[in-house]
């Protein structure tokens, strides 16, 4: 994956520029389980919602960032610094966002220094990001006052974003999932929304605009139901629609997979040319599936799904465990 340093046209810097995009397609998906539990299943595929190259800056890492990138522009930041790990969409994202946007970015990554990088830190150098390793209990120390304030000695004023991207902006830019799908699609009646969650931004983007009669769905990539605490942290006190947390389908935790997860998404791939990811959209539409043979969803339902991206994550994975998702990208 190149990145737009490599590229001089690739550089926006108009704040109106970064505000706007085509919105995603809305693509019915056919399969078999859906089909024959008498469910309509669509998918929102925001992993074709790209500004600057590769497969960095898209899908929900796009609608997170925008108004921050703004944000950062109007209040005068050359710089943003943010959290993450060594394969991190986010930390990708962010380096591809500030070499298109003219903006100078550093990413603190957790844990040592891999040997030889991987590809996600090879395409952030190429984007011109810094990197400060720093180890895992320092890490932790991402949201204290004292060691943020050492982070700016070092590197000088900086726009701050949080590990994964979600704040209050970024909520705002995944509110704007569901405004377009209304748009797109002014006669459906979405009875479920679901994402994949890791910070829960984007969730709880969609259940703060998800009309009345839906509910939203927030199907966790890691293990555990901690996510349940963090969204509703995020929600506040605003009102919102019904929504739950999916937990059955982390397969061991985050960035864990199993063997039946790999063939459905092999399969899937084959099936519907489109791509999913092991860490986040995989698990999803996996579980989807599962839950369509299970008869979750009453017959007749109407389901939308997100398909939030994360595809710069594949050559990783690729390259720490063996080619085992068998598409190019």
């Amino acid at each position: 994956m190149r990145c737009p340093t490599d590229f001089l046209f690739w550089v926006m810097p108009a704040i109106s520029t970064i505000l706007q995009h085509a919105p995603s397609p809305l693509e019915r998906l056919r399969m078999p389980e859906f089909e024959s539990s008498g469910i309509a299943v669509w998918i929102k595929r925001d992993d074709l919602l790209k500004m600057g190259p590769g497969l960095a800056l898209c899908g929900n890492k796009w609608r997170k960032l925008k108004y921050n990138l703004a944000a950062a522009k109007q209040e005068g930041h050359h710089q943003i610094l943010t959290f993450g790990g060594a394969f991190s969409n986010h930390i990708a994202a962010v380096a591809g966002a500030g070499a298109a946007f003219g903006l100078q970015t550093i990413g603190v990554i957790r844990g040592e220094v891999p040997e030889g990088l991987n590809p996600t830190l090879r395409f952030v150098r190429r984007c011109g990001m810094q990197l400060q390793f720093v180890s895992r209990t320092a890490f932790r120390q991402k949201n204290d006052s004292a060691f943020l304030a050492r982070l700016e000695q070092q590197f000088g004023p900086f726009y701050l974003l949080p590990e994964g991207g979600t704040n209050q902006r970024a909520i705002k830019g995944a509110r704007e999932i569901i405004k377009e799908t209304s748009l797109q699609e002014p006669t459906l009646k979405v009875d479920y929304w679901c994402v994949s969650a890791g910070t829960g931004g984007t969730a709880a983007g969609m259940i703060l605009e998800a009309p009345p009669g839906s509910k939203v769905l927030a199907f966790s990539a890691l293990k555990g139901a901690f996510l349940r605490s963090d969204i509703s942290t995020l929600l506040g006190t605003y009102p919102s629609a019904p929504w739950d947390l999916i937990t059955s389908y982390h397969f061991g935790g985050y960035a864990r997979y199993r063997p039946e997860l790999i063939d459905f998404l092999n399969h899937f791939y084959l099936a519907y040319n489109i791509a999913l990811d092991p860490i986040y959209t995989g698990k999803l539409f996996f579980g989807l599936s599962d839950l369509a043979k299970q008869g979750f969803f009453p017959r007749g339902s109407t389901v939308v799904a997100v398909h939030t991206g994360g595809l710069q994550g594949v050559a990783g994975f690729n390259e720490r465990f063996g080619d085992l998702l068998r598409f190019n990208l």
